[in-house]
């Protein structure tokens, strides 16, 4: 009887402890996100050459002139902005999000934004692999091009 009840005693309290996070015993760890709504610029491969590749990175467009600079890289070889479902952007109202991957010696390779999400203080990209290549013997270098409404928040890519 006295190991039933101790039994009895330690499955109460493991069940009576809790992980789950309440706003009486002080701040969230995580905040709660929402989802950011954005719209494809471009989603391509750019053929590069020792003489035009760009390195792979991420940005944060706000600006007219950065926009420029970009995109002539991004035309070097080919006119990569005919592409583009707009290039004529209001920076006083949108910022772009661009990511570009690494150079592959294979096609087939894709770089993705699959969401944007964001909190009080920043704003979280996440940037996935969705095709991971291997189709033609041929140099590529995936991109990925968004436009999103301004905001001051930081950006954090995932």
């Amino acid at each position: 009887m006295k190991q039933i009840i101790t039994l009895f005693s330690f499955i109460f309290l493991l069940t009576a402890c809790s992980n789950s996070s309440d706003s009486s015993n002080g701040p969230e760890e995580n905040p709660p996100q929402s989802e950011v709504t954005f719209s494809l610029i471009g989603q391509k491969d750019l053929s590069p050459d020792k003489k035009n590749e760009i390195p792979k990175t991420n940005l944060v467009i706000q600006d007219g002139k950065s926009w420029v600079d970009f995109t002539a890289k991004l035309n070097v070889r080919n006119q990569e902005t005919n592409y583009f479902t707009e290039t004529n952007i209001d920076f006083t109202k949108y910022q772009i999000i661009a990511v570009v991957d690494q150079k592959y010696m294979n096609g087939g390779h894709s770089i993705d934004i699959t969401s944007i999400t964001e909190d009080d203080n920043s704003l979280f990209v996440k940037v996935e692999n969705l095709k991971t290549g291997n189709i033609a013997w041929v140099i590529t270098q995936p991109y990925h091009i968004v436009k999103i409404v301004k905001s001051n928040k930081k950006v954090v890519f995932k």
